[in-house]
């Protein structure tokens, strides 16, 4: 994917952290930077920010999908942070900001400190992303069912298919 502008930039991170964390879409659209600890390779969806199911909270370890996938990730974190001084409460994927334009209609103009209303503009740019490349629409949600089965691999006892995610995501299974 491109990753010439901020919004491609956002774009490009936030498919990759989908693949990375195997996050709702209706989460993603209201982490905030404080919510992901790229060191420790983690995500806190606490309820009190994060639109988790039925909001409760829990911590989300990475997958081991690649270093390129989760440097991507990384990279975006790092250049909110470092580059466009954003603080921990500001949105981890930012919504599009809109302006007037010179030709006196709405454009793209940036982004904007503002978290989505709705995981409808997330759902977009997986759209988008996979035409742009001509291949069929893959939601997100569809990451996590073939996250589930790589976990269904990995994990052949009853306890660690218990442990789930947290087994996956350090590689023990």
């Amino acid at each position: 994917m491109p990753a010439t502008t901020d919004i491609e930039r956002r774009d490009r991170a936030l498919i990759a952290f989908t693949i990375l964390t195997g996050a709702r879409d209706g989460a993603i659209a209201s982490f905030k930077l404080r919510h992901i600890d790229v060191a420790e390779g983690k995500i806190d969806q606490d309820a009190r920010d994060v639109r988790t199911k039925f909001s409760k909270s829990f911590v989300t370890m990475f997958f081991p999908v690649g270093d390129d996938i989760r440097a991507m990730v990384a990279d975006w974190a790092n250049y909110l942070r470092r580059e466009k001084l954003w603080g921990l409460d500001d949105p981890l994927f930012p919504a599009t900001k809109v302006a007037l334009g010179d030709s006196l209609r709405f454009e793209t103009a940036g982004l904007d400190r503002k978290h989505w209303s709705s995981a409808g503009p997330i759902r977009t740019i997986f759209k988008e992303a996979f035409a742009s490349v001509g291949l069929p629409y893959f939601n997100p949600h569809s990451f996590r069912k073939t996250l589930a089965l790589l976990g269904g691999q990995r994990c052949r006892t009853p306890e660690s298919t218990k442990l789930g995610r947290r087994i996956l995501a350090m590689n023990t299974c």
